[in-house]
């Protein structure tokens, strides 16, 4: 595994998927599933490549134990398309605020899902 594919969430193919699916209009619907199959395909390169996370340490417990796997985001697919390139900062910006309405309109999650309320935990879920 080459240095720093544990903590990547970007790989080569999945910013070609971003270039080749970018169109302007691009609905959030579309936008989410696009984030759909980032995430997929994030998870099939870890899992076919062998990626593990890196180790960590609860702050609280001391407990060791796997990070947890990488997800992609609508946000960070947004960003992303600023980031390599895609679009401009000004569009970027527009489509993460036109977003971000969007997803509190219709109560969902960062992942485009309906949000789900977890009871807040006080202990360490180990």
């Amino acid at each position: 595994m080459p240095a720093g594919d544990a903590q990547r969430s970007w790989f080569p193919e999945m910013v070609d998927e971003l270039r080749k699916r970018w169109r302007a209009g691009l609905s959030l619907t579309e936008l989410m599933k696009l984030r759909d199959d980032l995430d997929a395909m994030l998870h099939r390169i870890r899992s076919e490549r062998n990626i593990r996370t890196p180790v960590i340490r609860c702050r609280r417990c001391g407990h060791v134990e796997p990070a947890m796997e990488p997800e992609v985001g609508v946000r960070a697919a947004i960003i992303a398309f600023g980031r390599f390139g895609i679009v401009s900062a000004v569009e970027t910006k527009a489509i993460e605020k036109r977003g971000a309405v969007y997803r509190k309109a219709n109560g969902l999650d960062l992942h485009g899902k309906t949000a789900i309320q977890a009871p807040p935990r006080e202990a360490c879920g180990h």
